[in-house]
């Protein structure tokens, strides 16, 4: 009888192994893919992974805490710009960044950085990985010249290119003075730049004098 016991206890234990192994090796770029590269806690455990095995993932390597209750998967293939869409909807990508993008600039920030409301709670965006610099905003500035892009199927919130370069000149003590001149620079030669926007977008801000004196000679 205790034989037959041991029998079938090393028969429900290898039937476990094996089906660690399968979601591990099988269905985990599966389920990461189809979930834009980030996965919470309880969709692990939806996919039938328990605390332990998510513990045991993480020991092995083959995904990695993000936040807490958030994973990517170790040989994540997803953009820092998409992974920060994912877990922050709000952001906006913002300032040198947002340059970065519009191609104003060459030189890749070190952390991307983005806009948030000034009421959010700090300590959500307390991350390992993406690097992020937070920019806390007052929310009816946070509102003008919103535009988004599309990647990978994601929507990322930004800046227009119109609300940046007025955001350059506000900023413009704190940026580089190489990045300085090279935004107003580019922004100068910009077919797509939209001069009624930024009038609008001057005024919001109270900066009319400030583009006249940086802007008003090229425009």
């Amino acid at each position: 009888m205790w034989y037959n016991c041991i029998k079938i206890h090393a028969f429900l234990l290898e039937k476990r192994v094996i089906k660690i192994k399968d979601i591990s090796n099988k269905k985990l770029n599966e389920l990461f893919n189809k979930n834009k590269g980030i996965l919470k806690t309880n969709q692990l455990k939806k996919a039938g992974l328990s605390d332990r095995e998510i513990k045991k993932l993480l020991i092995q390597g083959k995904i990695n805490k993000i936040k807490r209750g958030y994973y990517e998967i170790n040989n994540n293939i997803y953009p820092e710009d998409v992974i920060i869409a994912r877990l922050f909807p709000e952001a906006i990508i913002y300032l040198e960044s947002a340059l970065f993008h519009y191609k104003y600039i060459d030189r890749v920030p070190s952390k991307t950085q983005i806009a948030v409301n000034k009421n959010n709670e700090k300590s959500k965006y307390k991350i390992d990985y993406p690097m992020i610099k937070v920019f806390y905003i007052e929310p009816k500035i946070l509102q003008i010249g919103v535009d988004y892009y599309e990647k990978m199927g994601i929507k990322i919130k930004i800046f227009d290119r119109d609300k940046t370069i007025c955001d350059v000149i506000r900023y413009r003590n704190k940026l580089d003075v190489e990045i300085f001149r090279k935004s107003i620079k580019s922004y100068i030669n910009d077919q797509n730049k939209n001069l009624k926007n930024l009038e609008l977008y001057s005024k919001k801000l109270n900066i009319q004098d400030k583009i006249d004196k940086y802007l008003g000679v090229w425009l």
